[in-house]
């Protein structure tokens, strides 16, 4: 990977208070530790790392403060925003909807860092990575979306997630491990 591919970390900021939160919840702390991995590996090869994130209905949103607040929370994803918590060199992108590139900057910003391949991690893996990726395809970004960087409410969801990854969108879905060693 190169300075022309960039991660995005999709809604794993996230209190999980929402309904059925609690179900989501051991797979994305399972994704959360591998995609710390991934982040790590591709920030020491100079990638880009974007955090797209929901605004939870609040559109004053500071996604610092959002950070803070859910990190030091009681909710299920305090320890979860603490494991992934960005650093200065990290970017933010505040979604409105399901994908990252509506009513956003995102695009530009990709354009402006001339990136051309992005690794999708993030939940929910048929809802909000899937509508970003769509995007993405259709905006002909080359995809990279690791079958063990997204978590669905059901592994059935996330499954039928990767497949239409796969075979629709030309993602390749090998897993993390593959990444850290290129």
């Amino acid at each position: 990977m190169d300075k022309q591919t960039a991660l995005l970390i999709i809604d794993m900021i996230n209190p999980l208070s929402f309904e059925h939160g609690e179900d989501i919840y051991p797979q994305t702390k399972e994704i959360a530790d591998k995609i710390a991995l991934l982040k790590d590996a591709m920030k020491a090869r100079g990638c880009p790392i974007l955090y797209v994130n929901d605004n939870y209905g609040k559109w004053q949103s500071d996604f610092n403060q959002l950070v803070y607040d859910i990190k030091t929370s009681n909710e299920l994803g305090a320890s979860i925003a603490a494991r992934l918590e960005p650093t200065e060199e990290d970017y933010s992108i505040i979604k409105p909807k399901y994908s990252g590139f509506f009513n956003t900057p995102l695009h530009l910003l990709l354009e402006h860092l001339e990136v051309h391949t992005l690794v999708l991690t993030g939940i929910v893996g048929n809802m909000c990575v899937q509508f970003t990726a769509n995007d993405a395809y259709t905006l002909e970004y080359t995809l990279v979306i690791p079958q063990d960087g997204i978590a669905s409410f059901t592994q059935k969801d996330t499954h039928v997630a990767l497949h239409h990854f796969e075979h629709i969108l030309k993602a390749d879905v090998r897993p993390i491990q593959i990444w850290l060693k290129k």
